[in-house]
Protein backbone atom coordinates (compact mmCIF):
# COMPACT_ATOMS: atom_id res chain seq x y z
CA UNK A 1 0.00 0.00 0.00
CA UNK A 2 2.79 2.63 1.03
CA UNK A 3 4.70 1.58 -2.23
CA UNK A 4 1.23 2.18 -4.38
CA UNK A 5 1.02 5.47 -2.61
CA UNK A 6 4.50 6.67 -3.44
CA UNK A 7 4.46 5.74 -6.72
CA UNK A 8 1.62 7.70 -7.30
CA UNK A 9 3.09 10.13 -5.95
CA UNK A 10 6.39 10.19 -8.04
CA UNK A 11 3.39 9.73 -11.17
CA UNK A 12 2.12 13.46 -10.21
CA UNK A 13 5.77 15.00 -9.91
CA UNK A 14 6.82 14.03 -13.35
CA UNK A 15 3.51 14.82 -14.66
CA UNK A 16 4.08 18.30 -13.16
CA UNK A 17 7.68 18.85 -15.02
CA UNK A 18 5.96 20.97 -17.51
CA UNK A 19 4.77 23.69 -15.30
CA UNK A 20 6.48 26.96 -16.34
CA UNK A 21 5.66 29.02 -12.86
CA UNK A 22 6.50 26.06 -10.78
CA UNK A 23 9.14 24.26 -12.17
CA UNK A 24 11.29 24.16 -8.73
CA UNK A 25 7.92 22.39 -6.84
CA UNK A 26 8.28 19.66 -9.62
CA UNK A 27 12.25 18.98 -8.79
CA UNK A 28 11.46 19.28 -5.05
CA UNK A 29 8.51 16.70 -5.44
CA UNK A 30 9.91 13.70 -6.98
CA UNK A 31 11.23 13.41 -3.05
CA UNK A 32 9.41 10.95 -1.39
CA UNK A 33 7.74 12.15 1.42
CA UNK A 34 9.17 11.56 4.72
CA UNK A 35 8.27 12.28 8.37
CA UNK A 36 10.74 15.45 7.53
CA UNK A 37 8.13 16.76 5.85
CA UNK A 38 5.18 16.17 8.47
CA UNK A 39 7.68 17.66 10.75
CA UNK A 40 8.28 21.06 8.72
CA UNK A 41 4.63 21.14 7.68
CA UNK A 42 3.23 21.32 11.12
CA UNK A 43 5.98 23.61 12.42
CA UNK A 44 6.15 25.94 10.09
CA UNK A 45 2.03 26.11 9.85
CA UNK A 46 3.14 27.27 13.48
CA UNK A 47 5.35 29.74 12.39
CA UNK A 48 3.15 31.04 9.50
CA UNK A 49 0.34 31.62 12.56
CA UNK A 50 2.93 33.28 14.86
CA UNK A 51 4.59 35.84 11.91
CA UNK A 52 0.84 36.69 10.57
CA UNK A 53 -0.40 36.89 14.13
CA UNK A 54 2.56 38.89 15.83
CA UNK A 55 0.92 38.99 19.09
CA UNK A 56 -2.30 40.61 17.34
CA UNK A 57 0.00 43.49 15.94
CA UNK A 58 -0.03 42.01 12.44
CA UNK A 59 -3.30 40.40 12.49
CA UNK A 60 -5.48 43.54 13.10
CA UNK A 61 -3.49 45.42 10.28
CA UNK A 62 -5.44 46.72 7.32
CA UNK A 63 -2.47 47.29 5.28
CA UNK A 64 -0.11 44.90 3.70
CA UNK A 65 2.72 47.67 2.91
CA UNK A 66 2.99 48.30 6.44
CA UNK A 67 3.73 45.16 7.65
CA UNK A 68 6.33 44.81 5.38
CA UNK A 69 7.68 48.50 6.08
CA UNK A 70 7.89 47.08 9.81
CA UNK A 71 9.36 43.85 8.60
CA UNK A 72 12.14 45.64 6.84
CA UNK A 73 12.99 47.89 9.67
CA UNK A 74 13.78 44.76 11.86
CA UNK A 75 16.37 43.29 9.38
CA UNK A 76 13.97 41.67 6.89
CA UNK A 77 12.63 37.91 7.56
CA UNK A 78 15.88 36.39 8.28
CA UNK A 79 16.45 38.03 11.02
CA UNK A 80 13.31 37.34 12.80
CA UNK A 81 13.41 35.28 15.86
CA UNK A 82 10.15 33.53 16.39
CA UNK A 83 9.71 32.81 19.69
CA UNK A 84 7.75 33.91 23.06
CA UNK A 85 6.79 37.06 23.88
CA UNK A 86 7.23 38.65 20.68
CA UNK A 87 5.89 36.29 18.67
CA UNK A 88 3.47 33.57 20.56
CA UNK A 89 1.44 31.31 18.46
CA UNK A 90 -2.45 32.44 18.54
CA UNK A 91 -5.23 30.44 18.88
CA UNK A 92 -4.95 28.94 15.57
CA UNK A 93 -2.13 26.64 16.23
CA UNK A 94 -3.31 25.65 19.76
CA UNK A 95 -6.24 24.20 18.49
CA UNK A 96 -4.23 22.68 15.37
CA UNK A 97 -2.97 21.34 18.04
CA UNK A 98 -5.82 20.26 20.02
CA UNK A 99 -6.59 18.37 16.46
CA UNK A 100 -4.25 16.95 15.49
CA UNK A 101 -3.88 14.79 19.39
CA UNK A 102 -6.84 13.68 19.28
CA UNK A 103 -6.51 11.89 15.99
CA UNK A 104 -3.27 10.57 17.57
CA UNK A 105 -5.53 9.87 20.66
CA UNK A 106 -8.41 8.10 18.76
CA UNK A 107 -6.52 6.41 16.20
CA UNK A 108 -7.87 3.19 16.20
CA UNK A 109 -11.33 4.02 17.36
CA UNK A 110 -14.52 4.64 15.69
CA UNK A 111 -15.98 7.76 14.29
CA UNK A 112 -18.25 8.61 17.00
CA UNK A 113 -15.32 8.33 19.75
CA UNK A 114 -13.20 10.25 17.01
CA UNK A 115 -15.70 13.03 16.94
CA UNK A 116 -15.97 13.01 20.55
CA UNK A 117 -12.34 13.19 21.57
CA UNK A 118 -12.15 16.31 18.89
CA UNK A 119 -15.27 18.06 20.75
CA UNK A 120 -13.10 16.69 24.15
CA UNK A 121 -9.43 18.87 22.69
CA UNK A 122 -11.70 21.79 21.37
CA UNK A 123 -12.78 22.07 24.77
CA UNK A 124 -9.35 22.03 26.75
CA UNK A 125 -7.91 24.14 24.26
CA UNK A 126 -10.15 27.01 25.51
CA UNK A 127 -8.41 27.05 28.65
CA UNK A 128 -5.08 28.42 26.80
CA UNK A 129 -6.55 31.38 24.84
CA UNK A 130 -4.78 34.20 26.79
CA UNK A 131 -3.28 36.40 24.95
CA UNK A 132 -4.28 34.63 21.66
CA UNK A 133 -7.16 36.46 20.34
CA UNK A 134 -9.58 33.19 20.25
CA UNK A 135 -12.51 33.20 18.29
CA UNK A 136 -15.86 34.31 19.67
CA UNK A 137 -17.53 31.82 17.66
CA UNK A 138 -14.92 29.03 18.97
CA UNK A 139 -15.00 30.15 22.80
CA UNK A 140 -19.02 29.98 22.67
CA UNK A 141 -19.23 26.53 20.25
CA UNK A 142 -16.92 25.11 22.56
CA UNK A 143 -18.93 26.02 26.10
CA UNK A 144 -21.79 23.61 24.47
CA UNK A 145 -19.87 20.72 23.55
CA UNK A 146 -20.65 17.85 25.61
CA UNK A 147 -18.18 14.67 25.12
CA UNK A 148 -18.83 12.83 27.74
CA UNK A 149 -22.39 12.16 26.51
CA UNK A 150 -23.40 10.21 23.26
CA UNK A 151 -23.60 12.85 20.34
CA UNK A 152 -22.27 15.61 22.29
CA UNK A 153 -20.18 16.76 19.47
CA UNK A 154 -22.82 18.36 17.83
CA UNK A 155 -24.28 21.73 18.05
CA UNK A 156 -27.19 23.55 16.39
CA UNK A 157 -26.75 24.94 12.63
CA UNK A 158 -25.25 28.57 12.90
CA UNK A 159 -26.09 30.96 10.32
CA UNK A 160 -23.28 33.54 11.63
CA UNK A 161 -20.85 30.26 11.55
CA UNK A 162 -18.82 31.02 8.47
CA UNK A 163 -15.70 32.00 9.68
CA UNK A 164 -12.46 30.76 9.32
CA UNK A 165 -12.00 28.88 12.79
CA UNK A 166 -12.43 25.72 11.63
CA UNK A 167 -10.24 26.06 8.58
CA UNK A 168 -7.55 27.17 10.65
CA UNK A 169 -7.31 24.18 12.54
CA UNK A 170 -7.64 21.23 9.98
CA UNK A 171 -4.86 20.91 7.83
CA UNK A 172 -3.40 18.10 10.07
CA UNK A 173 -6.23 16.17 9.22
CA UNK A 174 -5.08 15.98 5.54
CA UNK A 175 -1.92 14.71 6.91
CA UNK A 176 -3.32 11.80 9.04
CA UNK A 177 -5.94 10.99 5.60
CA UNK A 178 -3.43 11.80 2.74
CA UNK A 179 -4.02 8.68 0.61
CA UNK A 180 -6.59 9.83 -2.05
CA UNK A 181 -8.53 6.24 -1.15
CA UNK A 182 -8.89 7.82 1.97
CA UNK A 183 -10.84 10.69 1.07
CA UNK A 184 -14.12 9.86 2.44
CA UNK A 185 -12.69 9.89 5.91
CA UNK A 186 -11.12 13.27 5.12
CA UNK A 187 -13.95 14.81 3.89
CA UNK A 188 -15.77 13.12 7.47
CA UNK A 189 -13.71 14.00 9.92
CA UNK A 190 -13.25 17.75 8.28
CA UNK A 191 -16.52 18.50 7.81
CA UNK A 192 -17.57 16.87 11.18
CA UNK A 193 -14.40 18.71 13.35
CA UNK A 194 -15.59 22.21 11.38
CA UNK A 195 -19.06 21.91 12.64
CA UNK A 196 -18.69 21.37 16.06
CA UNK A 197 -17.45 24.78 16.37
CA UNK A 198 -18.78 26.22 12.68
CA UNK A 199 -21.98 24.66 11.67
CA UNK A 200 -22.66 26.65 8.32
CA UNK A 201 -21.43 25.68 5.25
CA UNK A 202 -19.06 28.29 4.45
CA UNK A 203 -17.34 26.98 7.89
CA UNK A 204 -16.82 23.71 8.07
CA UNK A 205 -16.25 23.13 4.18
CA UNK A 206 -13.33 25.92 4.65
CA UNK A 207 -12.37 23.09 7.19
CA UNK A 208 -12.37 20.57 4.00
CA UNK A 209 -10.62 22.68 1.91
CA UNK A 210 -7.45 22.92 4.74
CA UNK A 211 -7.29 19.01 5.33
CA UNK A 212 -7.78 18.76 1.44
CA UNK A 213 -4.95 20.94 0.30
CA UNK A 214 -2.80 19.32 2.87
CA UNK A 215 -3.59 16.08 1.44
CA UNK A 216 -2.81 16.98 -1.89
CA UNK A 217 0.65 18.47 -0.97
CA UNK A 218 1.22 15.25 0.45
CA UNK A 219 0.32 13.54 -2.63
CA UNK A 220 2.34 15.96 -4.71
CA UNK A 221 -0.43 16.23 -6.80
CA UNK A 222 0.25 19.87 -8.94
CA UNK A 223 -0.93 22.43 -7.10
CA UNK A 224 -2.39 24.54 -9.96
CA UNK A 225 -5.21 21.39 -9.64
CA UNK A 226 -5.78 21.58 -6.13
CA UNK A 227 -8.96 24.15 -6.94
CA UNK A 228 -10.28 21.98 -9.11
CA UNK A 229 -10.23 18.96 -6.96
CA UNK A 230 -11.95 20.75 -4.03
CA UNK A 231 -14.87 21.69 -6.44
CA UNK A 232 -15.19 17.88 -7.51
CA UNK A 233 -15.53 16.66 -3.82
CA UNK A 234 -17.86 19.05 -2.89
CA UNK A 235 -20.94 17.25 -3.80
CA UNK A 236 -19.42 14.25 -1.69
CA UNK A 237 -19.33 16.68 1.26
CA UNK A 238 -22.98 17.56 0.78
CA UNK A 239 -23.94 14.12 0.34
CA UNK A 240 -22.31 13.64 3.88
CA UNK A 241 -24.27 16.85 5.79
CA UNK A 242 -27.38 14.82 4.11
CA UNK A 243 -26.82 11.24 5.31
CA UNK A 244 -26.15 12.72 8.63
CA UNK A 245 -29.65 13.99 8.83
CA UNK A 246 -29.07 16.96 11.05
CA UNK A 247 -30.32 20.25 10.05
CA UNK A 248 -30.20 19.30 6.51
CA UNK A 249 -32.26 21.77 4.88
CA UNK A 250 -30.66 24.81 7.01
CA UNK A 251 -27.03 23.53 5.27
CA UNK A 252 -28.51 23.12 1.80
CA UNK A 253 -30.25 26.71 1.98
CA UNK A 254 -26.66 28.10 2.66
CA UNK A 255 -24.35 25.84 0.56
CA UNK A 256 -24.33 28.33 -2.28
CA UNK A 257 -22.14 30.66 -1.10
CA UNK A 258 -18.81 28.79 -0.52
CA UNK A 259 -19.38 27.05 -3.96
CA UNK A 260 -19.69 30.32 -5.75
CA UNK A 261 -17.48 31.94 -4.58
CA UNK A 262 -14.62 29.34 -5.14
CA UNK A 263 -15.70 29.06 -9.05
CA UNK A 264 -15.47 32.55 -9.41
CA UNK A 265 -11.68 32.66 -7.96
CA UNK A 266 -10.71 29.58 -9.96
CA UNK A 267 -12.09 31.22 -13.30
CA UNK A 268 -10.27 34.53 -12.25
CA UNK A 269 -6.72 32.26 -12.19
CA UNK A 270 -7.43 30.21 -14.84
CA UNK A 271 -7.41 27.12 -13.32
CA UNK A 272 -11.27 25.96 -12.82
CA UNK A 273 -10.20 23.01 -15.08
CA UNK A 274 -6.50 22.37 -13.27
CA UNK A 275 -5.25 21.94 -16.45
CA UNK A 276 -3.46 25.32 -17.31
CA UNK A 277 -1.15 27.41 -15.27
CA UNK A 278 -2.44 29.96 -13.09
CA UNK A 279 -2.53 34.18 -14.45
CA UNK A 280 -1.61 36.88 -12.29
CA UNK A 281 -1.71 40.79 -13.02
CA UNK A 282 1.35 42.05 -14.40
CA UNK A 283 1.83 43.87 -11.43
CA UNK A 284 0.73 42.10 -8.03
CA UNK A 285 2.34 43.53 -5.20
CA UNK A 286 1.18 44.14 -1.47
CA UNK A 287 -0.58 47.40 -2.58
CA UNK A 288 -2.50 45.32 -5.45
CA UNK A 289 -2.85 42.08 -3.29
CA UNK A 290 -4.61 43.69 -0.21
CA UNK A 291 -7.61 44.62 -2.30
CA UNK A 292 -8.04 41.78 -4.31
CA UNK A 293 -7.96 39.44 -1.26
CA UNK A 294 -10.38 42.16 0.46
CA UNK A 295 -12.92 41.35 -3.02
CA UNK A 296 -12.57 37.61 -1.81
CA UNK A 297 -14.19 38.59 2.12
CA UNK A 298 -17.72 38.00 2.96
CA UNK A 299 -17.22 41.30 5.03
CA UNK A 300 -14.23 43.19 3.66
CA UNK A 301 -11.76 41.42 6.75
CA UNK A 302 -9.99 39.06 4.29
CA UNK A 303 -9.13 35.69 5.17
CA UNK A 304 -11.97 35.59 7.99
CA UNK A 305 -14.39 33.40 6.89
CA UNK A 306 -13.90 29.79 5.77
CA UNK A 307 -14.11 30.18 2.21
CA UNK A 308 -11.59 32.63 1.66
CA UNK A 309 -8.81 31.89 4.55
CA UNK A 310 -7.75 28.50 2.18
CA UNK A 311 -8.21 30.73 -1.05
CA UNK A 312 -5.55 33.57 -0.11
CA UNK A 313 -3.45 30.54 1.30
CA UNK A 314 -3.90 28.75 -2.16
CA UNK A 315 -3.34 31.81 -3.99
CA UNK A 316 -0.05 32.45 -2.04
CA UNK A 317 0.94 28.72 -2.96
CA UNK A 318 0.17 29.12 -6.77
CA UNK A 319 2.46 32.17 -6.86
CA UNK A 320 4.94 31.54 -4.30
CA UNK A 321 6.61 28.31 -5.86
CA UNK A 322 9.15 27.01 -3.46
CA UNK A 323 10.05 30.42 -2.16
CA UNK A 324 9.22 30.36 1.73
CA UNK A 325 10.16 35.10 1.56
CA UNK A 326 7.30 34.98 -1.33
CA UNK A 327 5.08 32.65 0.58
CA UNK A 328 5.05 34.34 3.73
CA UNK A 329 4.67 37.87 2.27
CA UNK A 330 1.46 36.63 -0.13
CA UNK A 331 -0.13 34.76 3.11
CA UNK A 332 1.16 35.81 6.68
CA UNK A 333 1.89 39.61 5.46
CA UNK A 334 -1.47 41.53 4.21
CA UNK A 335 -3.91 43.35 5.22
CA UNK A 336 -7.20 41.01 7.34
CA UNK A 337 -6.95 38.17 9.11
CA UNK A 338 -3.15 37.02 8.24
CA UNK A 339 -2.29 34.71 11.10
CA UNK A 340 -5.27 32.05 9.73
CA UNK A 341 -4.40 32.45 5.70
CA UNK A 342 -0.29 32.00 7.09
CA UNK A 343 -1.07 28.75 9.38
CA UNK A 344 -2.86 26.92 6.49
CA UNK A 345 -0.35 27.91 3.20
CA UNK A 346 2.50 27.25 5.95
CA UNK A 347 1.56 23.89 6.40
CA UNK A 348 1.10 23.14 2.56
CA UNK A 349 4.11 24.45 1.52
CA UNK A 350 6.14 22.94 4.79
CA UNK A 351 4.48 19.46 3.35
CA UNK A 352 6.29 19.97 -0.26
CA UNK A 353 9.49 21.68 0.70
CA UNK A 354 10.52 20.79 3.88
CA UNK A 355 12.41 23.69 5.10
CA UNK A 356 13.93 24.50 2.17
CA UNK A 357 15.11 28.03 2.44
CA UNK A 358 13.52 29.09 5.88
CA UNK A 359 15.46 30.70 7.95
CA UNK A 360 16.27 29.04 11.38
CA UNK A 361 15.46 32.03 13.30
CA UNK A 362 11.66 31.49 12.19
CA UNK A 363 11.57 27.97 13.66
CA UNK A 364 14.03 27.10 16.03
CA UNK A 365 12.35 28.34 19.23
CA UNK A 366 8.59 28.37 17.90
CA UNK A 367 6.48 28.13 20.81
CA UNK A 368 5.47 24.44 21.58
CA UNK A 369 8.08 23.48 18.85
CA UNK A 370 8.59 19.93 20.55
CA UNK A 371 5.08 19.01 21.31
CA UNK A 372 4.00 20.02 17.71
CA UNK A 373 6.84 18.13 16.51
CA UNK A 374 5.40 15.02 18.47
CA UNK A 375 2.07 15.63 17.04
CA UNK A 376 3.58 15.34 13.11
CA UNK A 377 5.65 12.13 13.62
CA UNK A 378 2.87 10.23 15.28
CA UNK A 379 0.58 11.63 12.31
CA UNK A 380 2.93 10.30 9.63
CA UNK A 381 3.52 6.93 11.85
CA UNK A 382 -0.64 6.87 11.47
CA UNK A 383 -0.96 7.62 8.04
CA UNK A 384 2.60 5.65 6.54
CA UNK A 385 2.07 2.19 8.13
CA UNK A 386 -0.75 0.42 6.73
Amino acid sequence: MRSQFLLRSTTAALNYLSSRNLRAFAIQAMEPVTVDHYRSAMVLSGVGDALGYKNGDWEFCHSGPDILKELHKMGGLDKVKVKRPDWMVSDDTVMHLATAEALMEASDKDRPTLFLTLAKHYKESMRDMNGRAAGLTCMSSCSHLRPLRPEGYTIPFNSRGGGCGAAMRAMCIGLRYPRPEEVDSLIAVSVESGRMTHHHPTGYLGSLAAALFTAYAVQRKPVREWGAGLMSLLPRAQQFIRDSGRHVQENMDEWSYFTDKWQAYLETRGVADGTTDPTFPEEYGPAERDPFYKSLSFSGWAGSSGHDAPMIAYDALLSSGDSWEELCKRSMFHGGDSDSTGVIAACCWGAMYGYKGVPQNNYKKLEYRSRIETAAEQLYSLSHTT
